[in-house]
């Protein structure tokens, strides 16, 4: 399921700049924005549910799995992901995030089949050295396309 939500219409690889936490999460949802997946208003309440929350999205090293409520503004289940170099502070220095990934899920259960699939990858070694390693976006969909 993965390699039809992580396409190259749905992956950014990107230099963080001065990107803030705030500014990335906009950034990395900017394309299921784009394709109609979700609404602003689901953008803002995925900053929003951490402002409120702490750093809580940081499931993993390195990485952070932005969400909200389907009802805050998913039109259509859909994800995307950012990579950036070096990485952004989440919240605070203790929450250094490299891969941004953005689940839109629209309703309950739909999105559990790709959140397992992302969590297999993200468990593999190899697999997540490969993402923190990818300089370009086709490096990252051939990871989840299951191409080397």
């Amino acid at each position: 399921m993965l390699e039809t939500l992580l396409t190259p219409d749905t992956v950014q690889v990107r230099q963080a700049g001065d990107l803030n936490w705030k500014e990335a999460i906009q950034q990395a949802a900017t394309p299921l924005l784009t394709l109609g997946k979700v609404e602003q208003s689901y953008v803002d309440a995925m900053i929003d549910v951490v402002e409120k929350n702490g750093p809580f999205i940081n499931i993993g090293p390195h990485i952070a799995l932005a969400h909200a409520r389907p009802e805050n503004g998913v039109n259509e289940m859909g994800m995307a992901l950012m990579k950036v170099d070096p990485a952004i502070n989440l919240v605070s220095d203790e929450h250094p995030i490299m891969l941004f990934f953005v689940l839109a899920a629209s309703d309950n259960t739909k999105h559990l089949e790709a959140l397992q699939e992302l969590a297999t990858k993200l468990q593999d070694a190899d697999s997540f050295a490969r993402m923190e390693n990818a300089t370009t976006v086709e490096e990252l969909v051939n990871e989840f396309k299951g191409v080397e």
